[in-house]
């Protein structure tokens, strides 16, 4: 018999190559006044936005047009928000990366309110509860990584030595749309495609291996895995597939998004909040350069002291999937998944955490701050000295 589940709120969902034109038609029933958040200007300098633009104009709407350039901070919404409460906005549609649709969304949480992010952020401040309303939010993902698009997380950082990466997350947040055009992707460098894809990859193999992974999410974290298997390599090195595999990662994300938000993560993306707030270190990286050394660590703990855990035989599972045999035995799929993903961190050019300035002096700070919501779902508890081991070995 099937274990029960429950299944949080998820956008609707528009998939495809062109769905960026269904934009007018999907926004007419919030009204016609908009905020466009959009990244540092290479969408709004792309043949995509002079088509989005022309045909919002022919519909009636008119907008406001926000930037945010790097990852968001709670000063940037709270900006935002005291800058647009009284400017009448109907909906807030976010069209860019992670950074970008995190802020949108938490924009859009708090249009209406008008009250301070920070009130709500989770582990900093009051903590007070969001009663909304939340203005409706569509979010359109220009590249494949976080799956935000699906999510009902504002990530929000404050770096520096006191610094911190925490979460603004109500079910009020959740897109009303996630619109994931393939072609919206075309202009990512590689660089970028590696350090987001490899953050797709992680949060499907962390939802999989999660102590709250379900029937549902198992199904949709293997396929995107099996999408990762298939896009990732071939779109970063513009081999004759790499439009397909462009495609591929568009459905990864859009798949890891949706799985993270019903069973939580684990060990890497736990370490990547500290990282991220320490060290100037994208969150895609601090994933990517992680995961092989984060995987090897739960499958040996596992072995050595908790051997009937389930998530070994899911760990088997994805090897075998990577390495297209069936027949191979469960101690040596996971020895090649492994070994893939070193391979794979290498191929990709992912960095070491010491090229953003961390060293050993560093590593107890960091372990010390890693305790939030994502280490709670990792399929083994890990020790201080563990997860510091983790960590020098990616230094």
């Amino acid at each position: 018999m099937l274990p029960s589940f429950s299944i949080a709120r998820l956008p609707r969902i528009e998939f495809g190559p062109g769905a960026l034109d269904k934009l007018p038609a999907l926004l007419a029933p919030y009204g016609r006044k908009l905020l466009i958040v959009t990244g540092g200007g290479s969408f709004t300098a792309s043949p995509q936005w002079e088509r989005l633009s022309a045909a919002l104009k022919q519909r009636g709407y008119e907008w406001e047009l926000a930037r945010v350039d790097g990852e968001p901070s709670p000063q940037l919404v709270d900006e935002a928000v005291a800058r647009f409460k009284d400017a009448g906005i109907d909906a807030v549609l976010g069209i860019g990366g992670g950074s970008v649709l995190d802020a949108a969304k938490a924009v859009a949480g708090l249009l209406k309110p008008g009250n301070s992010v920070m009130d709500h952020l989770e582990g900093v401040g009051p903590e007070l509860p969001y009663r909304g309303p939340a203005t409706p939010f569509i979010a359109v993902p220009t590249t494949a990584g976080t799956g935000s698009e699906a999510t009902k997380n504002a990530v929000l950082s404050s770096h520096g030595e006191n610094g911190f990466k925490k979460s603004f997350r109500d079910d009020q947040l959740v897109p009303q749309y996630a619109v994931v055009d393939p072609d919206l992707l075309a202009s990512c460098p590689p660089e970028l495609i590696a350090a987001n894809g490899m953050d797709a990859l992680t949060q499907l193999i962390e939802s999989y291996v999660s102590t709250r992974a379900t029937p549902f999410t198992d199904a949709l974290a293997l396929d995107g895995i099996k999408a990762v298997r298939e896009g990732l390599l071939a779109w970063h090195d513009g081999t004759p597939g790499a439009e397909e595999g462009r495609g591929n990662m568009a459905y990864a994300a859009l798949l890891s998004g949706i799985c993270l938000a019903q069973t939580g993560l684990g060990s890497v993306h736990g370490l990547a909040a500290p990282l991220g707030a320490f060290f100037p270190i994208p969150h895609g990286v601090a994933c990517g350069t992680l995961l092989a050394e984060a995987t090897r660590a739960n499958i040996d703990l596992m072995e050595a002291r908790d051997a009937d855990n389930p998530a070994l035989a899911k760990y088997a599972h994805i090897g075998r999937l990577f390495r297209g045999r069936t027949h191979v035995d469960d101690v040596g799929a996971r020895v090649f998944l492994v070994h893939l993903l070193k391979e794979w961190t290498e191929q990709l050019k992912l960095p070491r955490l010491s090229a953003y300035g961390m060293n050993e002096a560093d590593i107890s700070r960091v372990v010390s701050h890693c305790r939030g919501s994502s280490m709670k779902t990792n399929p083994i508890v890990l020790t201080d000295g563990e997860v510091a081991d983790l960590l020098r070995k990616r230094l």
